[in-house]
């Protein structure tokens, strides 16, 4: 019917969608957008701590509201661990329900690495009791136990409270562990020690409840040392030793590194911070991540997006303009890393003429056992202090000269050697399949029978060489800036059947021209292969390398036939 005076005629309604941002706080989107959010609004998870203490750990696995059991418990370290028996093919299909165990990973936060003999002694005896002698060393310097059960976490946290160390923000959305360079404070060559500023931020940060509730997990690193020592360029914030030419030792300020499926390297801000300003520097770093970082998907809320998306030149801006007040000094890039490995393994002479011995335990695989004996090791010769590294290594420290071939011969008997092949030395492995929900292939086995094969087949292969074995997409190992980075993924056989292997990504590196490793299109091999091909190719690198050349560079210039 046409229209008349009466009836005028009215435009189709438009559908209205409100554009909801990315969930950032600064911009005004306080509505939760996806569960982790709701569940972070609904209380905060520092305060789980009171109900694992008077209700889960009375009442048992069973009482645990899922938003707790799958979420704040992280806050305190804790994260239920894989059923046994349940395949890599079913990772990705099965609920979270039908993965968990009644059993969890803790993890033991180590800051900057620095434990006591006590500590240690602490950790292993914990490990013996009510861990199944488990004690993983990882590559952000914790430690990490398994089948721990809740009705046992309280006199856990007593026990480690009570030598100096927590699981306070190990994991969850939190300000996690502060890498820091484990020779702070007693390296010959250190151009700063960064440990005042790991304790000032320990002291204002963590367990603080303006930090608890971040858009996902922020990583953290400080090192004075110029071998370069903590992964600064994967962190979301680092701070890296340099010597300004006016202002002297002070610190190179990084942000927005980070790995897993969307790998990206960490950008200098071009700013030099002494060693006082650390602390605030960080906290208004952490701000902007708390206040700007995207809430809204999960897989786009690191630091490393807003950083890519400003630039660095926004990013120090709102830094300086909002949250310091004030201008940061200009000042330079670190040097390149003199040295090929910077896992300080060997023997080592300190500032004050005694010595620190770092040793290589097989890809980071450890148990409390073990752990207790290496501090009674180190008391005997003389030694009350030992650190953790970002490579799954460990050092005791403050040897006299006379006692270091005693304590390196104690060691090899505990087959923690300080004198490791290139194998032992350089390969790290996560997880794996055996504890962790999310992972497709088994991991630490596999590395450790991965070193035998190697050093039996290639003995005389002493070149530096990182071999990183994960076991899903997350890259826990690190496997995008290794020499040898191995993605855990179900492949085909030659029979046709679906097997545990690997992709290949070759040719990665840190320190030295940092960046992502190489892959060769549609290179995958299977777990058992795995030898037989790593073989190979270092062969063929022996073979085909110029002169001093390192195998990353070889990577980035071979024929993919070379590395196939």
């Amino acid at each position: 019917m046409a229209a008349t005076p009466q009836d005028p005629v009215v435009a189709p309604r438009r559908k209205v969608s409100r554009h909801r941002g990315e969930g950032q706080w600064a911009v005004g989107h306080f509505t939760p957008l996806n569960g982790n959010e709701q569940f972070k609004k609904d209380d905060d998870g520092l305060n789980v701590r009171t109900r694992i203490e008077t209700i889960y750990s009375k009442r048992g696995f069973d009482s645990i509201d899922p938003n707790d059991l799958r979420g704040r418990m992280r806050w305190w370290g804790l994260y239920t661990q894989r059923k046994p028996g349940i395949d890599g093919g079913k990772t990705a299909i099965l609920e979270p329900e039908e993965l968990d165990d009644k059993f969890f990973m803790l993890r033991v936060r180590i800051d900057g690495g620095r434990l006591t003999t006590e500590q240690l002694r602490v950790i292993g005896e914990i490990s013996q009791e009510f861990a199944r002698g488990t004690a993983d060393l990882t590559d952000r310097q914790n430690v990490q136990y398994h089948w721990i059960r809740i009705e046992d976490v309280p006199e856990i946290w007593d026990r480690l409270e009570a030598v100096g160390l927590s699981t306070t923000e190990a994991c969850g959305d939190t300000p996690r562990v502060i890498l820091g360079s484990p020779v702070a404070g007693i390296a010959e060559d250190e151009i700063i020690d960064g440990t005042p500023a790991v304790e000032e931020i320990q002291r204002r940060i963590i367990g603080n409840k303006d930090f608890s509730n971040l858009p996902r997990k922020f990583k953290s690193a400080i090192s004075g040392s110029p071998l370069l020592d903590v992964a600064h360029e994967i962190n979301d914030i680092a701070f890296v030793g340099v010597n300004h030419p006016e202002h002297g030792p002070g610190f190179d300020l990084w942000v927005g590194g980070g790995l897993s499926t969307n790998p990206k390297i960490g950008q200098r801000l071009g700013a030099w911070v002494p060693l006082d300003e650390v602390a605030d520097v960080y906290e208004g770093v952490i701000s902007i991540f708390r206040d700007y970082g995207y809430r809204r998907l999960r897989n786009r809320a690191r630091l490393k997006f807003l950083v890519a998306d400003w630039g660095v030149e926004k990013f120090r801006q709102v830094l300086e303009d909002e949250y310091l007040e004030r201008k940061l000094v200009d000042g330079p890039a670190p040097d390149q890393p003199v040295a090929r490995w910077r896992d300080h393994v060997g023997v080592h002479r300190q500032q004050d003429g005694r010595y620190y011995v770092g040793f290589a335990p097989r890809v980071g695989r450890i148990d409390g056992a073990t752990l207790t004996k290496i501090a009674e090791l180190a008391e005997a010769h003389g030694s009350g202090r030992v650190r953790t590294t970002v490579e799954q290594k460990m050092i005791v420290l403050d040897v006299e000269r006379e006692q270091v071939d005693s304590l390196v011969e104690g060691l090899e008997a505990l087959d923690l050697t300080a004198r490791p092949s290139s194998f032992r030395r350089g390969t790290m492995a996560c997880t794996g399949i055996e504890y962790c929900k999310l992972a497709i292939v088994e991991t630490k086995a596999r590395g450790a029978s991965l070193i035998d094969e190697l050093e039996r087949r290639i003995p005389e292969f002493d070149e530096p060489i990182t071999i990183n074995i994960n076991g899903c997409p997350n890259a826990c190992a690190r496997i995008q800036v290794a020499d040898i980075g191995l993605k855990g993924q179900l492949v085909l056989n030659d029979a046709g059947e679906q097997v545990e292997g690997f992709q290949v990504h070759l040719g990665g590196a840190l320190g030295l021209e940092a960046g992502f490793g190489r892959k060769v299109r549609g290179l995958k091999v299977t777990s058992d292969e795995l030898p037989d091909y790593i073989e190979r190719v270092l062969k063929r690198f022996q073979a085909e390398r110029e002169d001093d050349e390192r195998f990353a560079v070889w990577a980035a210039r071979a024929s993919e036939e070379a590395l196939s």
